[in-house]
Parts: structure tokens; sequence; C-alpha cells
């Protein structure tokens, strides 16, 4: 009866989403252009990179993979999301829970990795910029790269076989909006030494991770502080600050969901925190490294204008609207030209005709 008992729970029930009856309909359409626009947003990121050679270089290259584990972080959670938004029953199934908690954390664990890359990176750059070349070779950037991925995904894994082995024999209701480690630690039928250990090894990566970066930012900004040019100072800064933004929102987020140890939010408020590292921090990245980048809106430029029937489109919709009405002007002179020009082949042809 016991083991009856134990294996029970094939599934678990999400609580943090709303019912289709209390506006559940109403989140699922922005949820879902907030998915696109990141997907879009970041593949366009990584195929601008990948096909322009003036961005082949460390910053780019490692700018381009972060967006492409953009895309498959936000994979991991919100097309279920959408899925619980519009279904009645809000439920998962243990092996499914396993393998998103495995993908989330594996892929969030590979861009902190390599965040921490992308600081040592710019504090290279700025702080020995005549041997930038030399140490920062294209080998060292895949390198650094497929580690940070490899790595990742492999730190995970103990933990999450281990989980797999745990009995789950009591509630089954996850109180979060997708399947995180510690609120499915709670349902198993375990110790509870075991969730204080969760929350140690979750606090002391995401505190030395903080600590690389912070220290790696503040010797490159007092390296800045001593150029004796305002301009630059100003170009030092612009090199680094779209990774300083990024990290500080996915950091800041990240601090606040998993550096609470015992202490409990409000359930709005637990929701609120998850989407903040799981929806809208990913929703900023694209427009962080696109817009406050002239050469990353150039390539992007010039990838989509390489789209058949991008092209024209783009440039239409670019123009300003004089610009718009001088054209349409333009082509409307040149319809009556070419009216005038076939008026004139045929009379040509008529009298030619006659003549024969």
């Amino acid at each position: 009866m016991e083991g009856a008992n134990l294996s029970a729970v094939t599934e678990f029930v999400f609580t943090g989403f709303p019912q289709l009856q209390d506006g559940g309909l109403l989140y699922f359409f922005p949820l879902l252009f907030i998915y696109t626009f990141v997907v879009v947003g970041n593949l366009l990121i990584f195929f601008a990179v990948r096909m322009d050679v003036r961005l082949h270089n460390p910053m780019y290259n490692f700018i381009s993979t972060f967006s492409f584990l953009e895309v498959w972080y936000t994979t991991a959670t919100i097309p279920k999301m959408l899925s619980n938004l519009v279904s009645e029953k809000k439920t998962i199934s243990m092996t499914g829970c396993l393998l998103q908690m495995y993908f989330f954390h594996s892929l969030g664990n590979s861009e902190e990795i390599l965040l921490i890359t992308m600081a040592i990176d710019r504090y290279v750059a700025i702080c020995n910029p005549l041997r930038y070349q030399m140490i920062m070779t294209p080998r060292l950037c895949s390198q650094l790269s497929a580690g940070s991925c490899i790595f990742g995904f492999l730190i995970l894994l103990p933990e999450i076989v281990t989980i797999s082995t745990l009995p789950f024999c009591g509630p089954n209701q996850i109180h979060q909006i997708f399947c995180d480690l510690v609120p499915v630690l709670r349902l198993a039928c375990t110790n509870a030494s075991v969730i204080l250990v969760e929350d140690v090894i979750h606090a002391v990566a995401i505190i030395i991770t903080i600590l690389i970066i912070a220290l790696s930012y503040i010797r490159i900004v007092s390296v800045i502080l001593r150029i004796p040019s305002a301009e630059g100072r100003q170009k030092a800064f612009s090199t680094c600050g779209g990774h300083l933004t990024v990290f500080l929102i996915f950091f800041g987020s990240v601090s606040l969901m998993y550096l609470r140890f015992n202490a409990t939010y409000p359930p709005a408020l637990d929701t609120a925190i998850a989407l903040m590292f799981t929806v809208l921090a990913p929703f900023f990245h694209p427009i962080i490294y696109s817009l406050r980048n002239k050469d990353m809106k150039n390539a992007i430029r010039k990838l989509v204008q390489g789209i058949p029937g991008m092209r024209s489109a783009q440039t239409v919709l670019c123009m300003e609207p004089s610009q718009f009405h001088t054209k349409m002007e333009t082509d409307r002179l040149n319809h009556n030209d070419d009216k005038k020009k076939a008026v004139a082949m045929v009379t040509r042809i008529c009298e030619s005709s006659m003549k024969h």
C-alpha cells in the first residue's frame, strides 16, 4: 500500500495561472507576442553576426551565442505557459517537468557562464588592448563559447538525476508557472534538508558569478575613467554598456528569485518575479544588443534586405512621408511616360503597315 502511494504522483498541476473565466486568455496574446519577438529578434542577431564578416570578432561572437541560447531558454518554458493559459487542465507529466527543469536551468547556467566570459573579454579589451588580439583568438573564443554550453548542461545533470529518484507521495500542486527546482522538491517525500542544500548551492553559484562580473567591471570603469579624452571614455563605455545592462537585468531578477532562502513571497509577487527572468529579461536583450549598436543595426538591415520580398517592403516602411509621396509621384510619371511610349510604338507599327 505504501509503495502504491509513493508512485501515485505521475503529473503536477500548476496553480500560478489564471483560469479562462478569470481572464486567462487576455494574458495569452501579449505572451505570444513577446515569445515571437524574442525568437525572431535573437535569430536575427545570431544570423546577422554569422553572415556579416565585419562582426566576426570576440564580442559579437559571444553575443550571437548568447542570442542562440536565449531562443531555447524561452522555448523551455513559454510554450508550456501558453498552453496552460488556454487549457482547463494545467498539468505537466513527471518526465516533462524534469526535462523542463533540466533544459531551463542548464540554458540559464550556460548564459551565466557566457556572461562571465563576456565580462572577461571586455576586461581584456579595455585593460590590455595591445595584447587583446593575441589573447582572444578566434579559436579561444570558439572554445569558450562551446565550453560555456557544455559545462552549463553537465553541471546540472547529477542534480536532475537525483530528483528523478525521489519519491513523490503527497500533493502534486506546483505553486509556480513553470517547473522549478525548489517548488518541485517541496512536493517530494524526503527530508527538508535537501531543499536547504539546494538553496545554498544556487546562492553560492549566483554570488560567485555576480562577484566575478562585478570585479571585472569595477576594474574596467577605473581604467576608463583614466582615459584623458571624453570621446575615448564614451567609446569605451559604449562597448560594454549593453553587456552591463543585460547583466543587471538578468542577475537582478535571478537574485530576487534564488537569493531569498527561507523567505516567502505572496503568490502574485512570486509569479511576477518568475515572469521577470523567464519572459521580460529575454524580451529586452534583443533590444539592448541591436538598438544600442550601430554595427548590429546595419548587419540586421543587410540580413533583412537579403530575404526575398523583404527589401522593397523595408524600403517603403523606412521612408519619410515626404519621400514616400515623392516616390509615388515619380512612379506615376514614369507610368505615364511608359504609356506614351507604348502608344507611339503602336502608331509607328500601324503607319509602317499601311505604307506596305
